[in-house]
């Protein structure tokens, strides 16, 4: 008995059917995992992957994983694969399964560019996002120790969706909001925190196209901050935006919480520098190119930021966009136009 189905635009998706009923949801999944656990399901029935694998539906092949961490009670059932138990392959909403890559698809035409994560459906596309995708699928697995966290559920967060699926996301910590779990500090400006996109949609734009939304939507605050630590790939996105953005230079910081001035960076000063700095040499290959910096790798692993919360490598999953150019040409190109936010009062007279 197969219980996957293939799943159209007609029926919807997740994402566009979900009701906002994390508790709801959370019974059904309880229930059924009783039902697996108890025998009273079919033993035969199966979940087919899109690749054609059939995934038995049996209780050692499911497990419940909580959405946001600061809320165990919102939890979902997931199918996990029996070649890798740590790698989610489908999940189980509305009393059907639905493979990982349906949950991140939509129907709605209207769901397109940076859409805000508000409704419970977008918490699990977010969800998935991160733990899932970026978690296990689209990095390096090193260290078998590595673990993503699940976002709070109150989590400022926009997912980048893109023909009809969602490719990436960004999250923020508001200007006022508590640096971590346990904090009596609070964040003194806006955040650029965490970013992520998916692999085949990286080196067209997307990051800088993020990072220019997140200084749109806070067009009034003087100073911006992005998580400490930059990584190298993200300070490539960062002098290309700034180069095409010299409007912005003066407000963008690399800070730790809880952002005070002596906890901030400027970026664009950090940029000239590393550009003026020459390469390090690297061992066994002295007829590298100097002009080049070469190709940086991801930096997947989560970091102890300083004040005490786990974070991701603030550049997630973005990659560095043309990093084998000359570090002096000019950035002529548009970046990626994504539905958004304006601040005409700051922006007018500012942009070609």
């Amino acid at each position: 008995m197969e219980a996957g189905a293939p799943r159209g635009a007609a029926g919807g998706y997740p994402v566009d059917v979900l009701e906002d009923d994390p508790d709801g949801y959370r019974e059904a999944a309880l229930a059924y995992y009783a039902a697996l656990r108890a025998g009273a399901q079919p033993g035969t029935e199966v979940f087919s992957l899109p690749t054609g694998e059939q995934v038995r539906l049996q209780a050692p092949s499911v497990c419940l994983c909580t959405v946001h961490r600061d809320e165990p009670q919102h939890q979902i059932l997931v199918l996990v694969s029996p070649r890798d138990t740590k790698t989610v392959v489908a999940v189980y909403l509305k009393g059907s399964w639905w493979a990982t890559e349906d949950v991140l698809r939509t129907s709605d035409p209207a769901r397109e560019g940076l859409m805000k994560v508000q409704s419970f459906g977008e918490r699990i596309v977010l969800f998935i996002l991160n733990v899932v995708i970026f978690g296990r699928l689209e990095r390096r697995l090193d260290d078998d120790d590595m673990f993503f966290l699940p976002y709070s559920g109150k989590e400022d967060a926009k997912v980048l969706w893109r023909d009809g699926a969602a490719v990436g996301f960004y999250t923020t910590k508001a200007k006022g909001s508590l640096c971590g779990d346990g904090a009596g500090a609070c964040y003194l400006l806006p955040v650029f925190d965490t970013v992520f996109v998916r692999r085949g949609h990286r080196r067209q734009g997307l990051g800088m196209a993020m990072l220019r939304d997140f200084c749109e939507t806070f067009c009034q605050d003087g100073a911006l901050g992005i998580s400490w630590p930059i990584s190298p790939a993200m300070y490539q996105v960062c002098r290309k935006f700034l180069s095409a953005h010299p409007e912005e230079r003066g407000r963008l910081w690399e800070v730790e919480p809880p952002g005070a001035w002596g906890q901030r960076d400027s970026i664009w000063l950090k940029v000239q520098l590393r550009q003026s700095r020459p390469p390090d040499p690297v061992p066994g290959n002295p007829e590298e190119d100097r002009s080049s910096p070469g190709r940086t790798p991801e930096e997947d692993g989560p970091r102890q930021s300083r004040n005490g919360e786990s974070s991701k490598e603030r550049i997630g999953g973005e990659e560095p966009e043309d990093m084998e150019e000359d570090q002096d040409r000019a950035v002529g190109e548009a970046t990626a136009e994504l539905p958004g936010r304006r601040c005409q009062a700051q922006l007018d007279g500012k942009r070609a």
